[in-house]
This record gives C-alpha cells, sequence and structure tokens, in this order.
C-alpha cells in the first residue's frame, strides 16, 4: 500500500487550518500555544513528504524535522514557563487580560 503525496498534504493543511483556528479564536493561552504547535507539526508533515516524494528525494527534508521538533520543544517549554509565570502574578490564563508586563 503506498500512500501519495496528496494525502500527506491534505493532512498537513487540516492540521495547519485547526491550528490557525484555534491559534485566532481562542482567548486561552494554553490552547493557543497548543495551537501553534499544531501548526508547527503541519509543516514538519510537510516537510518529511517532501523529502520523500519531493523531484530529489534525500533525508535532508527529515534532519530538518528532527531539528524542527528540537526547536518546537524548547518552544512548548520556554511558554509554558512564561504561561506559569503569568498565571502565578495575574492569576488567569486568557490572552486578553495579558496585555501588561507589570501591574
Amino acid at each position: 500500500m503506498t500512500v501519495s503525496i496528496t494525502s500527506y498534504l491534505l493532512v498537513a493543511l487540516i492540521l495547519f487550518c485547526v491550528g490557525l483556528y484555534g491559534a485566532l479564536t481562542k482567548r486561552n493561552a494554553i490552547v493557543v500555544l497548543l495551537s501553534i504547535e499544531l501548526m508547527l507539526n503541519a509543516v514538519n508533515i510537510n516537510l518529511v513528504a517532501f523529502s520523500k516524494y519531493g523531484l530529489h528525494p534525500a533525508v535532508t527534508g527529515q534532519i530538518f524535522t528532527l531539528f524542527s521538533m528540537t526547536v518546537a520543544a524548547a518552544e512548548v517549554a520556554l511558554g509554558l514557563a512564561i504561561l506559569i509565570a503569568l498565571y502565578r502574578n495575574k492569576e488567569t490564563v486568557n490572552v486578553d487580560e495579558m496585555d501588561q508586563m507589570k501591574r
């Protein structure tokens, strides 16, 4: 059974659209952070698909995806640390109330 590149691109498109919708419409900072991660994973799926089915198939896309996943893990750790600090100060995770650096 072979999976065509169209299937990969379709899954990536759906993931990216769901992530974009969540990032633009939700007010919970954790949901926004998770939505951004969905969009990043959609990009990773595209990188792997094009590295396998592209004009010059190579492992460079997969290696770049591993690098991207590493950066994403660091981004999530930093984002959660910032959210925890903001929650301790303001006692909310609503992004509308996080418009000031200091009370």
